[in-house]
């Protein structure tokens, strides 16, 4: 080959062919890889560079896989709290069942000692009370001027109503009317009675003071015949409360007259009486009263002293009597009022109005006192001192009709305790004034000075008018009670001390009694006050027997024992003989129920076991103890170690109750709850602490793949070549290969044209 001779043009397009086609091959290498440096020789610099960031891109890559563990072991734990949790919640829920179960002790553990007269206003008891005096207002006379005190001989009742008709006649309008004049006619003529429409019928009534008088056709019955209670007196049958059924014959045999309706309205009104034997009614005009009357045309309708009347009937029958200008079938209305003097109240008391003294009542009545001339007599168990009739215990009725001031203080004291009263065999009431005690009396003003005795402070009330006609509603006369404190003494037990030493931890007591001011004890709320600190309480009967028992919390304990302290001591009890402290008494029912929640608690704690020990990923379980470390760079020296927790029952510091142990009170119930209370505490501080975990691991995962990213695009920017340049320069080569062919090709004819000539 050496031989061969070339020309310097065709050497010199061969080695231009030679380079194009090198440099082609290297564009094309470029195109196909992608890469502007494919090995060290192309750019030694930027391929080692590029290789190592490659490297480190691929490290950390294999790290991710072990970061997403480490993220799924986190949820894993925090799934299992989220878990237990909810299991000590209903632990909880089961322990505040315990609460609101029964006590489980029928018989709490207790001592108690009486003392005399206290009560839970007052525990120091009563050695002494004196009776105070209380001053009503100014009780006027029904004297002319208003302005004259009254005495205590001022009667209750007043002057005595009348109301006289203008003149009446029979049916026939000419017949002057009488008491003999018949309420309805004989056979159809008018003399004999009232006007046909003025005739009272079957079924009619009248009204009076609210006592009912009713008309029935035919004769009375026999005194055999009446209900049991009721009375007949001729053509009237009553039952001697004022209730009255007048009998009115028939057309052809008329019976009751205008004097039978007038004795039915003088009942009514308590103007008469009536005693009632074996059916047979017995009728008097009362004392000190007049009759309701019919003479000489002329109808006179008499109120009692102790009320006045009213009379609401058929207006012609009211009409007929004169007594009403109404006509027609309806309700007229007559009234007959009283007049007060000098001898009577300035205000008269109802009928019917009541005084309630210290729980006692006093009613005051419309009618002469039982046992009077003309009066039913007294009743069984009742006695009659004056115008008041008394059961004997402080309940009486002061009688209108001859009632005076001075038988209503006899009353109020026989209510207060400040007068006594013994009921006697016939009827009477003996009246003694308890010793040291002053009755109460009306003073030269008109003032009442009502004694309020020893054994209550005094409170009156009253229904009707009673406090305002007596001077008892107050200044303004709108006060609804009367009341005044007696004087007390100094209690029984002033100035002694009771003391509990410290029961179950609690705070040890020291209660002085005393009237309650600079930390001494009066009322049984002070000295619970100081017992509540102690885990005890106290109580007091209405016979002074004041008793200190265990709370709820620890109805286990017995007060005083080694174990639960609470020993009884202090100057109290050497006045004092307290019982010995009681053992508590189980109730069986109570301690079974309690005893299945125990088995229902521990339930759950088995649970709380199996979720700690389940809650695990690929073999880690930080509820079990176990600990995770993450790497997060390729050189292990970023990293995240986190230790394991044991978080079972006894990690949380819970253990299985026992039935008789646990829940057996509510302080062993409240221990209980402390501790879930703790665990709750626990876990969720775990909880915090995961997510902060749980929130560094995955921030480090998100950098983690945006540095590979950032690794990779910086290997790419050194390597990676320009498909736009080389494609242009693939392109430039082409042609440039093209031309060096074609100038080989031309400096080649002339040794073409030399063979040319050969041939």
């Amino acid at each position: 080959m050496s031989g061969i001779v070339l020309s310097s043009s065709v050497r010199q397009n061969l080695l231009s062919l030679q380079s194009t086609a090198d440099l082609l091959a290297t564009t094309q290498n470029r195109l196909s890889t992608g890469k502007s440096v494919n090995s060290a020789l192309d750019n030694p610099t930027n391929f080692f560079t590029a290789q190592s960031l490659d490297n480190r891109a691929s490290d950390i890559n294999n790290l991710l896989d072990g970061i997403a563990n480490g993220v799924q072991v986190l949820q894993a734990a925090n799934t299992g709290i989220t878990s237990l949790q909810k299991l000590i919640d209903s632990a909880k829920s089961i322990a505040n069942q315990a609460l609101q179960t029964t006590v489980g002790y029928s018989t709490k553990s207790n001592v108690s000692a009486t003392i005399a007269g206290a009560t839970a206003a007052d525990l120091r008891g009563t050695t002494s009370f004196a009776s105070a005096t209380a001053s009503s207002n100014v009780v006027f006379s029904g004297a002319a001027g208003g302005t004259t005190a009254a005495t205590g001989t001022t009667t209750l009742g007043a002057t005595i109503g009348s109301f006289a008709s203008t003149g009446a006649t029979a049916g026939d309008g000419t017949t002057a009317l009488t008491g003999t004049i018949t309420l309805i006619a004989t056979n159809g003529t008018t003399a004999t009675g009232l006007a046909s429409n003025a005739q009272p019928a079957d079924g009619d009534t009248l009204t009076v003071n609210g006592k009912t008088i009713t008309f029935r056709s035919g004769s009375a019955p026999a005194s055999t015949a009446v209900a049991s209670g009721s009375g007949v007196s001729g053509n009237l049958v009553t039952d001697g409360s004022g209730n009255t059924t007048v009998y009115l014959g028939t057309a052809g045999t008329p019976a009751a007259n205008v004097n039978d309706l007038l004795t039915a309205i003088d009942l009514a009104s308590g103007v008469k009486t009536v005693s009632i034997t074996a059916g047979a009614a017995t009728i008097a005009t009362s004392v000190g009263q007049t009759a309701s009357s019919a003479a000489g045309g002329a109808v006179t309708l008499k109120s009692s002293t102790g009320a006045d009347l009213s009379v609401t009937g058929k207006a012609d029958l009211l009409k007929a009597l004169t007594l009403t200008t109404a006509v027609g079938g309806g309700n007229a209305t007559v009234n007959v009022n009283r007049t007060t003097s000098s001898g009577s109240l300035g205000a008269t008391i109802a009928d019917g109005s009541t005084l309630n003294v210290d729980g006692h009542v006093i009613t005051f009545k419309n009618a002469p006192i039982p046992g009077s001339t003309g009066a039913p007599s007294v009743p069984s168990g009742y006695g009659a001192s004056g115008n008041v009739l008394t059961d004997g215990n402080g309940n009486s009725t002061v009688y209108l009709q001859a009632g005076t001031v001075n038988d209503v203080l006899k009353a109020i004291d026989l209510a207060t305790g400040v007068q006594t009263a013994t009921v006697n065999a016939n009827g009477t009431a003996t009246l003694a004034t308890a010793t040291g005690q002053t009755n109460s009396s009306i003073n030269a003003s008109g003032q009442f000075k009502i004694s309020t005795g020893v054994n209550a402070d005094l409170s009156i009330t009253g229904t009707g008018n009673a406090l305002n006609a007596l001077g008892l509603a107050g200044n303004t006369g709108t006060a609804t009670a009367f009341t005044a404190a007696r004087t007390s003494g100094v209690g029984g037990i002033t100035g002694k001390t009771l003391t509990f030493s410290s029961f179950n931890g609690g705070t040890a007591v020291t209660a002085t009694f005393g009237d309650g001011t600079n930390g001494t004890v009066k009322t049984l709320d002070q000295l619970n006050t100081k017992l509540q600190a102690n885990n005890l309480t106290a109580t007091i009967d209405a016979n002074g027997l004041l008793t200190v028992s265990t709370t709820n919390d620890y109805a286990s304990s017995t007060i005083g024992s080694s174990a639960a302290g609470g020993a009884i001591g202090g100057t109290l009890t050497s006045s004092l003989t307290f019982s010995t402290a009681s053992s508590p008494v189980q109730d069986t029912v109570a301690q079974t129920s309690r005893a299945n929640l125990v088995n229902q608690y521990n339930n759950i704690l088995n649970q709380i076991d199996s979720t700690a020990q389940d809650s695990s990923f690929n073999g880690v379980n930080l509820l079990n103890g176990d600990q995770l470390k993450l790497v997060f760079d390729e050189t292990a020296k970023s990293s995240l170690s986190i230790t394991g927790v044991t978080y079972n029952s006894k990690g949380l510091g819970l253990a299985a109750l026992t039935s008789g142990v646990d829940f057996i009170d509510n302080a062993a119930t409240n221990k209980v709850l402390t501790n879930l209370n703790a665990a709750s505490s626990t876990l969720r501080s775990e909880a915090s602490a995961l997510g902060s975990n749980l929130t560094i691991v995955q921030v480090r995962q998100d950098f983690n793949k945006n540095l590979i990213n950032v690794l990779q695009t910086g290997s790419a920017n050194l390597t990676l070549a320009d498909t736009n340049v080389e494609a242009a320069n693939s392109q430039a080569l082409s042609t440039r290969q093209s031309i060096a062919v074609s100038a080989l090709s031309l400096a080649n004819q002339s040794q073409q044209s030399v063979l040319q000539l050969l041939r």
